[in-house]
């Protein structure tokens, strides 16, 4: 259109085009290529011929930005809590009660400037805690790893160490029976898409919806592998408590057993192949350990002496003992790739109560099949792509401008290009190592409050499977307890644990003083006692490539169909006086003292040229035709040879695939898994090792085990709360990206419903459970249990079974209708009712996914104190 300007830019959700016009963003679309950029990659199969899409996909929340960038919930400027006095009285138990009243950045700066140099020389910089949000808006040197640690590595922190929130049973679990410690316990995923085409007959997708999730980054790209496979006549079957979209869209089967019961069904799947002699008994003499032990117990002959049929399973998971047999052997039957959760691994599944030993269950079935050979893999359809792995474009987690090689994948590739000894700051100096105090993200309240804690692994345990078994405590010793709590980017409220702690939390007096920098007005921003307004990424300048993490989940681009390098462009001037991370921390740095060694003489711009220039991309295209274009699809490499994940260890050879990991101290000769034994553990060494030295537990044996999940239908807890809630990532937000905040996702009926002006989240319920409790479709309904309650708006049907109930996690909104923490959440918040309890005793994971509840109609005026 006439007068509009079309820059780039690029989020969690995808590339994208952005049209401005006289100042504002007008629209945004998927980027589509034109006739400069290279071809993609093309696959040849069963007759066929498959190309790469000469366009990208954005997600919904992406498509809907435009809206939460000009919404009425963004912080625009500075403001401090109305009875907050850092030279008086503070009033901590009134944080998420009191109002605020704007203040100049001037006078903010200077309060938090002088709290941090306060609390510094009271007890050291150990007792100023921070960490931020899972996922934070896209770009490589605003983004959480790099900027935000840059910063406060050289002020000096606790850090609240994230845990793997999206994949813990793989980490806790998985880990320990194949390795991929570097992976964080996922496998390897390269060249999959050019084997299933070739060779896959059958795809189970288990606790696996695609088409929600996307492998994570990838908006819809993969959607078009699944309909290639569809006409191929790929089997498409589906294992989940709830009938998700992908199943809806693709499946010919859908199995749903009780929350919490998912491994019954591998234990009796692998009974059946035992007895019935239906798995690759070769592969598993050469590749397995502890195989023959594993798999009398599954027959009945080992210490429990239950034979593990399908009709014990039945009796366990609600599934018929015939439809298990069935799934059995046609699995054993056909070419059939486990999409196990998504990108090779995650799920549902695998944080739920039962995670651990349900990513070990996949993994057993999966071995059992011949792991590694043609058409015989964990592949969820989300990777995999025939891309050029050797073009080095870095991923956000490999640290931007931090040059943290403790936190991020830096030191591997990245740091000694971005760094070359020219500049005065080549790598932080640290307080927050290895050796200094840090805490769990999510026990933060219990740190707080109960001033002491104690648990084993330190969050991302990736250098090698044994660190998972270290013990760790807080206050580490001599160091201080924490007094300061710097909240950064989105809401925890929504996406940890028995959330009501969180709110608990901020009002504990020997917590002194909460900032909290945040775009958006949502989730605990309530509790800080002053806000520092940031701006989104469309605001400021940085640089990307879609879909591309790396760091812990390495070469993780090849979700996208085609590698695209994007600038992002500064497309508007921040709304009111918000600023960029960087510009809020070099604002800081000037009044501490560090803006020198903090900017290097920088500006996000200059950095940005930096990164660009650290990369392989100025080989393909010069900076300036970059800068001006906007954006680079990196072309295909057509002589690169193949190499299906895992294909290495199947035939017994020296790992051949990109991969980096793992460590050369990590394996015998490079050859073999990173395991003691290099072969898949069925009884693993390191848990055994843990065992001998006296650490039992009892829901992570040394054996992989069918233990009932501690919160399901078997627990205690189950006569109280008989409702089992499901609840997975949601379908039209990026955790609690894209929810709330006025935008256009709110107004999807599937994610949230308004009534009477407010609108609700959604829970799915099945009408026989409905019906027991009188309550009609679209009724307002309170969901509890002794953790809290939460208001939200019943959507009832037939797509969870009786017994079973369905809420996505991750809403952005915090809405108490009392006492915060103390009362009803109508925001929809149903991480209120999830256990905070780890997953066992010595796995410091969460198992948010599954949560025994009872539901209710809501009377509309009761608000539920709890103390």
């Amino acid at each position: 259109m006439e007068g509009e300007i079309r820059m780039t830019n690029s989020s969690t959700g995808g590339p994208v085009f952005v049209y401005v016009k006289d100042g504002k963003i007008v629209r945004m679309t998927p980027m589509d290529f034109d006739e400069t950029d290279p071809e993609g990659w093309t696959i040849h199969a069963r007759g066929k011929e498959f190309k790469a899409p000469r366009k990208t996909t954005i997600a919904p929340f992406t498509a809907g930005f435009k809206s939460m960038i000009y919404t009425d919930r963004r912080n625009l400027y500075p403001m401090k809590r109305v009875d907050f006095d850092p030279n008086g009285e503070r009033h901590p138990e009134n944080r998420g009660i009191s109002g605020y009243e704007r203040i100049s950045w001037d006078e903010a700066t200077d309060i938090v400037v002088n709290e941090i140099n306060r609390i510094k020389r009271e007890s050291g910089p150990a007792s100023i805690m921070s960490t931020p949000s899972s996922h934070h808006l896209w770009g490589n040197v605003g983004y959480r790893h790099s900027t935000y640690f840059r910063f406060m590595n050289l002020m000096g922190f606790t850090y609240a160490d994230h845990n793997p929130d999206s994949w813990e049973g793989w980490h806790w679990g998985g880990m320990h029976m194949w390795g991929f410690s570097w992976r964080l316990g996922c496998p390897e995923q390269y060249d999959l898409l050019e084997d299933g085409l070739k060779y896959a007959e059958m795809i189970v997708f288990w606790s696996s919806d695609p088409e929600v999730n996307s492998g994570i980054y990838a908006a819809y790209e993969s959607h078009i592998r699944r309909r290639w496979l569809l006409d191929l006549g790929v089997d498409m079957v589906f294992v989940d408590p709830f009938f998700n979209h992908s199943a809806n869209m693709w499946g010919i089967k859908w199995w749903s057993p009780k929350v919490g019961t998912d491994h019954a069904l591998s234990f009796a799947i692998a009974n059946v192949w035992i007895k019935e002699d239906l798995y690759d008994k070769e592969y598993v003499k050469t590749h397995a350990y502890g195989f023959e032990e594993w798999a009398d117990y599954v027959i009945g002959k080992g210490d429990d002496g239950v034979d593990k049929t399908p009709e014990w399973a039945e009796k366990e998971s609600g599934v018929p003992a015939v439809e298990i047999r069935a799934l059995a052997r046609q699995w054993a039957k056909k070419n059939t790739y486990l999409a196990a959760g998504g990108m090779g691994g995650w799920g549902g599944a695998c944080r739920a109560t039962h995670g651990i030993e349900w990513t070990r269950g996949m993994i057993a079935l999966a071995t059992m099949q011949g792991l590694g050979k043609p058409g015989s893999n964990i592949w969820s359809t989300t990777q995999g792509v025939p891309t050029d792995y050797e073009f080095f474009f870095p991923g956000y987690a490999e640290g931007g401008i931090s040059g943290d090689c403790d936190n991020s994948a830096a030191g591997f590739k990245f740091a000694w290009r971005m760094f070359d000894g020219k500049t005065t700051f080549p790598a932080p100096v640290k307080v927050n190592n290895a050796q200094g105090q840090h805490i769990p993200r999510l026990k933060i309240p219990e740190c707080i409050m109960d001033k002491k804690f104690e648990w084993y692994g330190k969050g991302f345990c990736g250098g090698a499977i044994e660190y998972q078994l270290q013990p760790y405590h807080y206050p580490a010793n001599g160091y201080g307890r924490i007094k300061m709590y710097w909240k950064y980017g989105g809401p925890h409220i929504g996406t940890m644990t028995a959330t009501n702690r969180y709110a608990k939390m901020y009002t504990d007096p020997g917590l002194e003083f909460v900032v909290s920098q945040s775009i958006w007005n949502e989730g605990e921003v309530q509790f800080a006692d002053v806000i520092l307004p940031a701006c989104t990424n469309f605001e400021r300048w940085d640089i990307s490539e879609f879909a591309n993490c790396s760091g812990y989940i390495p070469d993780n681009f090849q979700m996208a169909n085609n590698r695209v390098i994007s600038l992002q462009c500064k497309c508007i001037e921040p709304l009111g006086e918000s600023k960029s991370d960087y510009e809020i921390y070099a604002m800081l740095s000037k009044k501490l003292g560090i803006y020198d060694i903090f900017t290097e003489g920088k500006d996000e711009l200059d950095w940005v040229k930096q990164y660009y220039n650290a990369t392989d991309c100025p080989k393909v295209m010069p900076w300036e035709e970059f800068f001006k274009k906007g954006y680079m699809v990196v072309p295909d490499n057509p002589d690169r040879k193949r190499t299906p994940a895992l294909r290495w260890f199947a035939e017994d050879r020296v790992r051949d695939t990109p991969d980096w990991g793992p460590a050369p101290n990590q394996t015998v000769g490079l050859k073999g898994l990173q395991t003691t034994t290099g072969k898949i553990e069925f009884i693993s060494t390191s848990l055994s090792r843990f065992e001998e030295q006296g650490y039992i537990d009892e829901y992570r044996p040394a054996m992989h085990k069918y233990v009932p999940a501690w919160e399901s239908w078997h627990a205690e807890v189950a006569k109280k709360y008989p409702l089992g809630m499901l609840s997975p990532h949601p379908r039209f937000s990026m955790h609690t990206m894209g929810d709330g905040k006025d935008s256009f996702m709110n107004d999807i009926k599937d994610h949230r419903v308004e009534v009477d002006g407010w609108k609700y989240w959604i829970i799915r319920m099945n009408s026989v459970d409905a019906e027991a409790r009188g309550i009609k479709d679209g009724d307002l309904v309170r969901a509890f249990n002794d953790r809290g309650s939460v208001i939200l708006c019943a959507q009832v049907g037939e797509r969870v079974q009786p017994g079973t109930v369905h809420s996505y996690e991750s809403c952005a909104e915090y809405a108490p209708l009392g006492k915060p923490g103390c009362s009803a959440d109508r925001g929809g918040c149903v991480n209120i009712l999830t256990p905070d309890r780890y997953m066992s005793k010595y796995a410091c994971g969460m198992a948010p996914n599954s949560a025994q509840i009872e539901v209710e109609k809501w009377d509309g005026e009761s608000i539920y104190e709890i103390y």
